[in-house]
């Protein structure tokens, strides 16, 4: 069996797409490829004195806008390839989106359990320390986030120890996805899980395309198998729950599990917490490996962990009608083929799990204007709203009790301007990439490249060859 190969797998994508642009060969090379390639190497002194070589990664993919975006990951699976490849997709991922950054990824070759948290503090700083040396952070020049193994606390480390090497007054828009006291965004946390919903929602509303699939219009009643409860696949879980589908089928570390009649996901959570596994919970049946359950009936198949999840090992036997991709490179290239042939239709990654890198577009606004979102309108609105249930209660018999006045009168908030930004852009995203599906009678992971492509080769034709 032949070496994965992740930035290839990508790339194979972007020739897919590519045949259908208006671009010649050279430009669409320079869009493909990597910028900038850092590698790390540092000691960590442990805690108990011994010293361990700590080996990092940071690319930039595309400069055609500035800052580059992208974050960092903190696995054992991280390597050069795997770094390249998601830089490339968060380049394309933001393009798809109208997000205006260039893609860019880090990660730590590490294995979080092996570390105390001050070690993982340590390795985080010097990491950071690292990458601003080579200007691969700044609020202009490239803005980190969160990433699998990683969270609030390291970015916020990340943005304290930029704070004592720089004087910058927009210090706090340097790294996305902080902590809320440090800066961050109300509804970052559930950002990519609350994309990959409203992404979903909105591919099912297609009357046309749910006719095709023979299935319903709507969320409501579908069934759906979840590979992943991080916090992207919580978030999607949770969502999708409450949008009216059913949760039949879980995938984790430990072991996959299946209920045609339904799987609570807040009871299972508490279950996972206290026994450390999914498995054996309620009446779900435990499936012969972590991975078994991606075969399973469903309506809705969402794959929310690492990538090379589905691959022609297991392609053939996905008997899902829709393929709702949340982690990054889920698919292998061959497997895609697979499903297409099938009939299957595939949201694709590079619009699916946009979410996050949008709202920490708006987290990184925020930051660059020193002004929390809704602080301007919200009370106008408030007064404006109770005016007009004033003068409805004043010209009929209805009166509204305070408890009435107080939700039909509220006015946006920050979590209520993010969440509808987040909602606009998905719904808008995913109608464009339907449109150029259509036109040109491709997938829509063919479509988003091809979005993708068009967006970011203009920029290269303007710029010129040197920017």
């Amino acid at each position: 069996m032949s070496e994965y190969k992740f930035f290839e797998q990508v790339n194979r994508a972007f020739d897919a797409a590519a045949q259908y642009s208006q671009y010649d060969r050279g430009l669409l090379d320079q869009i493909k490829i990597c910028n900038n390639v850092y590698h790390i190497t540092f000691p960590l002194e442990r805690d108990n004195g011994s010293i361990e070589v700590i080996h990092g990664w940071r690319v930039e993919h595309s400069h055609h806008k500035l800052p580059t975006k992208g974050g960092i990951r903190f696995a054992m699976t991280v390597n050069e390839d795997e770094t390249m490849a998601l830089a490339a997709l968060m380049t394309y991922k933001c393009a798809v989106v109208d997000v205006p950054f260039g893609g860019a990824k880090g990660g730590i070759k590490i294995d979080k359990s092996r570390f105390s948290d001050d070690e993982l503090e340590r390795i985080t700083r010097r990491y950071t320390y690292e990458l601003i040396k080579k200007d691969f952070v700044g609020p202009g020049s490239d803005v980190p986030a969160p990433d699998y193994g990683t969270g609030a606390r390291e970015m916020g480390w990340v943005l304290d120890t930029y704070r004592q090497l720089k004087s910058d007054i927009n210090a706090e828009a340097c790294v996305t996805g902080k902590p809320i006291p440090q800066g961050g965004v109300r509804g970052r946390t559930e950002a990519t899980g609350r994309g990959v919903f409203f992404g979903v929602r909105e591919a099912c509303r297609n009357a046309e395309d749910m006719k095709d699939l023979g299935l319903e219009p709507g969320l409501e009643g579908k069934t759906f198998v979840i590979q992943g409860l991080g916090n992207v696949g919580y978030h999607a879980a949770k969502y999708m729950c409450e949008g009216g589908a059913k949760m039949v089928g879980v995938a984790e570390l430990e072991g996959s599990i299946y209920d045609e009649n339904g799987i609570d996901l807040e009871e299972l959570m508490s279950f996972r917490k206290d026994t450390g596994s999914i498995v054996g919970f309620g009446k779900t049946k435990e499936l012969d490996s972590n991975t078994a359950v991606l075969e399973a009936e469903c309506d809705i198949l969402i794959p929310a962990a690492l990538e090379n999840q589905i691959n022609m090992d297991n392609a053939a036997n996905i008997k899902a009608k829709i393929l709702a991709e949340a982690a990054n490179g889920p698919t292998t290239a061959d497997a895609h083929k697979v499903l297409k042939d099938k009939g299957t239709l595939i949201i694709p990654d590079n619009y699916l799990n946009a979410g996050g890198v949008t709202v920490s577009y708006f987290e990184w606004l925020k930051n660059l204007s020193h002004v929390r979102f809704g602080r301007l309108e919200k009370r106008f609105e408030e007064s404006s709203y109770r005016k007009i249930l004033n003068v409805i209660e004043n010209i009929s018999d209805r009166t509204f009790t305070e408890d009435e006045m107080m939700t039909l009168a509220h006015g946006a908030d920050e979590y209520d301007l993010v969440d509808s930004g987040l909602e606009e852009t998905m719904i808008n995203a995913y109608q464009e990439l339907n449109e150029l599906r259509k036109k040109h009678d491709i997938d829509l992971r063919t479509a988003a490249f091809l979005s993708a492509i068009n967006k970011v080769g203009i920029m290269y034709e303007q710029m010129g060859i040197f920017p």
